[in-house]
């Protein structure tokens, strides 16, 4: 078996229009359909039929903080570029999101923030892919500051 790419994600939300407004409306997934009577909300990037599903569970716990077994963050590719990862930085800046951090991975460039549950989310851009293919251990260099 060979695993092609991962196809999904699903989080389950305190409220689901909090959510769609920073998942649809800030980062751009075009939202495909509800379901569970308007409870549950499906996106897409337009890669395939759908990459997120929201689920609203309302005050449910939230994820722990810190360390622990379990999910750690997705992310979420923002373009192709460092001038595209400047300008979410920007959009994110003037939406009053907080950025938690900035890293050069050497094979991607990627700002970390929170969705409205405490959720990490990464978005990132490729660096030229020749590093890596060139390279496969590449994936594994030190981790630096970004600086945009």
């Amino acid at each position: 078996m060979k695993a092609h790419c991962l196809g999904h994600v699903v989080f389950y939300v305190r409220d689901l229009e909090r959510s769609l407004a920073f998942y649809r409306d800030l980062l751009g997934f075009q939202e495909v359909g509800r379901i569970f009577n308007g409870m549950a909300a499906a996106l897409t990037s337009g890669r395939t039929h759908h990459e997120l599903l929201l689920i609203q569970v309302g005050d449910a716990p939230g994820p722990p903080s810190g360390r622990r077994r379990g999910f750690y963050h997705i992310e979420i590719k923002v373009g192709d570029s460092l001038d595209e990862l400047r300008a979410a930085k920007r959009e994110l800046d003037t939406s009053g999101i907080v950025i938690d951090g900035m890293s050069d991975h050497t094979v991607t460039q990627s700002l970390y923030l929170r969705d409205p549950d405490g959720n990490e989310v990464e978005l990132y851009v490729d660096a030229d892919e020749s590093l890596w293919k060139n390279n496969p251990a590449a994936v594994l260099s030190p981790i630096k500051p970004l600086t945009l």
